[in-house]
């Protein structure tokens, strides 16, 4: 782990996160969300007794940190008063929940996954941007977790330091520097939220090319195959790093998208959406291990993104990785340097609001496409059928042809695509 430096206090100001402003929308479910809005919605709708008592244990699971712009700007409209498209962060911590102290590790928080979700402006389409945890960035001035004043703002550091130095604040605050796009809502899971919720759900189909056996994660695969992951199986195979690709946080990343489309596609299903006890569970387990923004704790807010989400088709929910590379020098030395130039090109396309396409599903080394992926079969139209000259045209069949979407040169993926991690054999 990279030295983290002292906090220093500058300026009086309660502890806050990101500045608000207009946002361009354009997000699916990247994992936790969908769950808590889905629950919800379900929650909301449910019989006036029964869904009275769910909305009421779940609203006391709730833990919430506010926000900069709720601090200077007052809490924005709930979800359904947006005309556009909204952006979430999800933060996944790395703290310490071992009674015993787990021992071997330090005692400091870090961000483990860091996660930009953008729905776009009509909700049609969403992405899910995947911030290496290596990733050297600017730091901005944050306000301390504490209230008693700020942190200086360092030129570069990993990003994964971020929720040490100012917590999920001081973490919005930076990839909004990052990115260019306002963060309107924000949420923090840890290490056990993950496992009580992929528990909830029944686990997760993953796709595995080889045998791994990853000491540090604890993940054991002993063949090639498809394996349902829950618990905390679930979370050392979305841990482990040195058992897949080439052993880099960046590989990594490309093996947790392969969980996170079939999650995607788990959660879409008759099975999840149909049952209202997975439902009840999911939505119970996210609130009761995550830390949401206070507009973002709303339940309103949570069911209207949850009503936002669920019609996103799969082929228009796509995964992708913040464009960066290692083995560059001086201060990028063992970490990983951002590649402006295709990340400027990405988020210009999201800001936008622009759909584009990659260049092929997975990065070929920590995933690669699924040879067992079902075939997807057209509908069959009998050429004999009787045409009625009555019946209505289909603008689609005499529409213009759609003009090619740019095809964009990073890694990642659709919820659409069937994808296998690949095994560090």
């Amino acid at each position: 782990m990279s030295d983290l430096r002292p906090r220093s206090s500058r300026s009086a100001q309660t502890a806050g996160i990101a500045r608000h402003g207009q946002l361009k929308k354009s997000s699916p479910w990247p994992t936790i969300l969908k769950f808590l809005g889905a629950a919800l919605v379900v929650a909301l709708v449910s019989g006036a007794s029964l869904g009275a008592i769910v909305v009421s244990q779940i609203k006391s699971n709730i833990t919430t940190v506010t926000l900069v712009s709720e601090e200077t700007e007052g809490p924005p409209p709930s979800i359904g008063a947006y005309e556009g498209g909204f952006n979430i962060l999800i933060v996944g911590s790395d703290v310490c929940e071992d009674g015993s102290g787990c021992a071997g590790r330090g005692s400091a928080e870090l961000n483990d996954v860091t996660m930009l979700l953008h729905v776009s402006e009509d909700q049609t389409n969403a992405v899910a941007v995947s911030i290496p945890r290596d990733l050297v960035v600017r730091v901005p001035s944050c306000p301390q977790a504490d209230g008693t004043g700020t942190t200086s703002e360092m030129a570069g550091r990993p990003i994964n330091e971020t929720l040490y130095y100012g917590g999920l604040p001081c973490t919005v605050l930076t990839v909004e520097a990052l990115t260019g796009l306002d963060i309107q809502f924000a949420g923090l899971i840890t290490f056990n939220g993950v496992i009580n919720m992929t528990t909830a759900v029944g686990g997760v189909d993953v796709c595995i090319d080889g045998p791994i056996r990853d000491k540090y994660s604890g993940f054991t695969a002993d063949a090639a195959g498809t394996y349902n992951l829950s618990g905390p199986q679930a979370l050392a195979f979305l841990r482990t790093r040195h058992g897949v690709g080439d052993g880099s946080d960046l590989t990594r990343i490309s093996s947790q998208q392969v969980y996170l489309s079939s999650l995607v596609r788990t959660l879409k299903s008759a099975d999840t959406l149909g049952d209202p006890v997975k439902i009840y569970n999911l939505a119970k387990a996210a609130t009761g291990s995550m830390t949401l923004s206070k507009n973002f704790a709303n339940l309103d807010t949570l069911a209207s993104i949850g009503l936002a989400l669920k019609d996103i088709p799969l082929e228009n929910v796509t995964f992708v990785q913040f464009p960066g590379t290692t083995g560059v020098g001086g201060l990028y030395q063992g970490k990983v340097a951002p590649v402006k130039a295709k990340a400027d090109a990405l988020f210009e396309l999201i800001r936008t609001d622009t759909p584009f396409g990659l260049a092929a599903a997975g990065d070929g080394r920590g995933s690669a496409a699924d040879p067992n992926a079902p075939a997807v079969v057209p509908p069959a139209v009998d050429p004999a059928a009787p045409v009625d000259p009555a019946a209505p045209v289909d603008p689609a069949a005499t529409a213009p042809p759609a003009t090619p979407l740019e095809v964009l040169d990073i890694k990642g993926q659709t919820a659409a695509d069937y994808t296998c991690s690949v095994a560090n054999n």
